[in-house]
């Protein structure tokens, strides 16, 4: 730990770190750095004036790192942790608040692209031609359209410009069969239109998971994008931009697992044709290691995101005010087919599902705003979003019987029957949100107080219809044969459950003052919400409260300073804060339950539910310049994210009243539906302390100037008691070696990333992955835990050209 310790603190002093200020290549005396200008306030501001913690990362800083996945970001910015554990959903962690996709609730760190909230599943798909992104840390609830209770994350793309033809095209391969090729070009008609087209074609192995029951298929993913924006600017009063994004990609990302594999005791019984041969194959898969990045599941795990995007973005400025548009009308279809025993705890069996979800999302906002930058300033504005689409889901759900031996033990069962049934499920979703915001802000010289109330109304309508066919077996059920049957499709959640009207009151306050040119200090105030969610495809016969959550509200007091020195060539952040979370919602998987209706009385299923809890932490930041060609600096996060003495939903199989699988049969304690344990663990399963840190050193030589460039990331390790299970230490360093022309127009790259081959699990599953069994209590154990890993050392070679 000492070496790690030390290879840190050596990186601190010689490194820049990205997340508060951007590099500073282009310093306006070759010394001083350039000001970084952010719109974390809906107006175009000095990052060190806004009164926030505000993380930033420049188009030029992203193709500079290679950073080809959105998800890369987090290497930038303490903290945040951006993660796709199954190859369908994102995950965004800020401040150590976490959201998982199925929770069916907002997010805890809303996405925007280009001003328009979206999804994480399509703005994390495809990073190309991008003009800058913001990270800004904290609940949100005034300046932007829907509330959030850790952070937002905005993208800009790049506009077109009107006074010349301008743009980039950027290669990149790697030893890994990665591939990344994007560009963009300006086209200016006249110094009033003006055209920007990009596009990209990416391939990667995503998790690099090879499926060992699958002829080592390889995981493995392609995207495809192309943009058009159209700029119009009649007069030098209003200017629209008119984009359209198309986007395509197919992922093949198969689960990793790590683990014995298992024997079982039982041979499958097929639906016709009786007993399965035995053999010596008949296994869920060999023993796996993490480095060995291997899966078992038998089935594919495919995803496809086809997606069009529509957005047009306009501002009108009347002389005392500005008139200020943005809507779009994204319409997407995700298809999804998976295996949904990843672990192959039955061989030889596939349990197909297949999801369609297609949605189509029309937003729209309207905001006007006093342009006086001195004295008493205001703003109003209305915002208004409208999602659709229904969820198809077609798995199978077959049940297993054991036939017990005369011992009733299971150590010789013999065959394995089943009872054949196919699920249809179908979930429409209707969901309206209008809000109304107004703030008042006042500055005075050196003084800066804003604030203000967004009024929201959030209209759901959320159902879910589910039905059953088998075609019967005679040979499927034990002592008895199984008649074909079908049941109608039926409501799963309760009519009283299914209309949602939520109406909160969100805003924020800060106050700031300029010490002197060079210090800004600054308190914050902020109040978001997000709605209650309602569970899809609940079991029957379980309580209200395991169908339904409550809103969770979000209080945070944050105070800092925000500071330059050496002529402006060094700065610094340094910010506190204080987060009381009531009715937290989170989500937790694979629980056991016992219904109180007779069928099915037992199995395990995925819960959203509510519990308080407290955030508290600080972050500081370092970055700047020691010579014209030396750029260094460090930045560091501690957050302290904890349930606050919170009664949640656990698997308790041994009563000790902690989260634990322990002993072969599951068992509810107490008298509930669930187990529940009284928790004061981590929100999130990540570490309190996170440190990111980069370098950029470069010899200029004539015509070329040759450079190193460094990032590197360090997570300590953590025992999660979640999922009961130490997470080790990780040390992430890219290191970047290349050359590039005098006028800066063209660079050529090798890198390496991972330089040191860790292969750390990120992830992992609270014990072995398992399959039910009709009877519920009893499961099939492949012996396997699911897990996620750092990807290994890539080598790669980059070029990239300016014109």
């Amino acid at each position: 730990m000492r070496k790690v310790f030390g290879f840190a603190t050596l990186m601190a002093g010689t490194a820049l770190s990205l997340p508060v200020h951007a590099w500073a290549q282009d310093a306006v005396d070759g010394e001083a750095s350039s000001e970084i200008i952010v719109t974390a306030t809906r107006e175009a501001r000095s990052l060190q004036n806004v009164p926030m913690s505000v993380n930033v990362a420049t188009g030029e800083q992203i193709q500079k790192l290679n950073l080809l996945d959105a998800k890369d970001i987090q290497q930038l910015s303490p903290g945040l942790e951006m993660t796709n554990t199954t190859g369908r959903n994102n995950t965004t962690t800020l401040r150590g608040v976490s959201f998982d996709p199925d929770q069916g609730t907002s997010p805890a760190v809303q996405i925007y692209f280009n001003e328009i909230p979206t999804d994480a599943q399509t703005a994390f798909t495809a990073i190309y031609d991008v003009q800058q992104v913001e990270v800004l840390r904290g609940p949100q609830g005034l300046l932007r359209g829907l509330s959030a209770p850790a952070g937002s994350i905005t993208i800009a793309t790049r506009r077109p410009n009107f006074n010349e033809i301008e743009g980039y095209a950027q290669a990149t391969a790697t030893d890994r069969a990665g591939y990344n090729v994007q560009g963009g070009v300006s086209l200016p008609f006249n110094d009033k239109l003006a055209l920007r087209v990009a596009a990209l074609v990416d391939g990667n192995r995503l998790n690099n998971v090879r499926n060992v029951n699958r002829n080592n298929d390889r995981s493995y993913g392609r995207t495809e994008s192309v943009r058009a924006t159209l700029g119009f600017k009649p007069s030098e009063d209003f200017t629209a931009y008119l984009t359209y994004q198309y986007l395509t990609a197919d992922n093949t990302q198969y689960q990793q697992v790590v683990g014995s594999g298992n024997t079982p005791y039982y041979q499958l019984l097929p639906l016709f044709g009786g007993f399965a041969v035995p053999n010596t194959d008949y296994v869920s898969g060999p023993a796996l290691k993490a480095s060995d990045y291997g899966a078992v599941a038998e089935g594919a795990f495919r995803s496809q995101n086809e997606t069009h995007t529509v957005n047009l973005a306009a501002d009108w400025d009347l002389g005392p005010a500005t008139l200020s548009f943005v809507g779009a009308h994204q319409y997407s279809l995700l298809k999804i087919a998976r295996d949904l025993d990843p672990g192959n705890s039955v061989p030889d069996y596939v349990a197909a599902s297949n999801v369609r979800i297609p949605y189509k999302v029309d937003t729209a906002e309207l905001r006007l705003s006093s342009n006086n930058k001195e004295g008493l300033g205001w703003g109003l504005g209305a915002f208004y979003t409208h999602q659709t689409g229904t969820t198809r889901v077609q798995q199978t759900s077959d049940s297993f019987f054991f036939p017990v031996s005369a011992d009733d033990s299971l150590t010789n069962l013999g065959a394995l029957p089943y009872l054949p049934i196919e699920a249809s499920i179908a979930v429409p979703v209707d969901t309206t949100t209008w809000s109304f915001n107004g703030n008042l802000r006042y500055r005075s010289g050196p003084l800066s107080i804003e604030g203000g109330l967004r009024y929201t109304i959030i209209k759901a309508n959320q159902t879910s219809q589910l039905s059953l066919t088998s075609p019967g077996n005679f040979l499927a059920c034990p002592n008895f044969g199984c008649a074909a049957f079908t049941v109608p499709a039926y409501e799963i959640i309760p009519a009283d459950l299914q209309r949602r009207t939520y109406k909160p009151l969100t805003g924020g306050l800060t106050v700031s003052y300029q010490v002197m040119p060079t210090l800004n200090v600054y308190a914050a105030y902020g109040h978001s919400y997000r709605a209650g969610s309602t569970g899809v495809g609940v079991p029957d016969g379980v309580s209200d409260d395991l169908i339904q959550t409550k809103p969770e509200k979000t209080d945070s007091f944050e105070a800092g300073v925000k500071g330059s020195f050496a002529n402006r060539r060094f700065n610094y952040t340094l910010s506190a804060y204080y987060q009381k979370l009531d009715n937290y919602l989170s989500r937790f998987t694979g629980i056991y339950y016992e219904s109180f209706v007779a069928a099915p009385p037992t199995g395990f299923y995925d819960f959203n539910y509510n519990g308080d809890a407290t955030i508290k932490g600080v972050e500081a930041s370092l970055d700047g310049r020691v010579t014209r060609d030396w750029d260094f600096g460090v930045s560091v996060a501690y957050t302290r994210a904890r349930y606050d003495n919170a009664l949640m939903p656990c698997n308790d199989y041994d009563g000790s009243g902690v989260p634990n699988q322990n002993g072969s049969t599951p068992a509810v304690t107490g008298a509930g539906n669930v187990s529940y344990c009284v928790s004061n663990d981590r929100l999130a399963d990540v570490p309190d302390f996170s440190l990111t840190a980069n370098t950029e050193i470069r010899v200029p030589m004539g015509a070329i100037t040759p450079f190193v460039r460094a990032l590197f990331t360090y997570r300590p390790g953590f025992y999660s008691q979640r999922v009961d299970y130490n997470y080790q230490d990780r040390e992430l360093l890219n290191l970047f070696v290349g050359f590039r022309t005098e006028d800066q127009r063209f660079e050529l790259t090798a890198f390496a990333k991972n330089l040191l081959n860790q292969k750390r699990i990120t992830n992992i599953s609270l014990g072995n992955a398992t399959y039910a069994t009709a009877t519920g209590n009893v499961q099939l154990d492949s012996a396997y835990r699911l897990v996620n890993v750092m990807n290994p050392r890539e080598f790669g070679l980059t070029g990239s050209f300016r014109f």
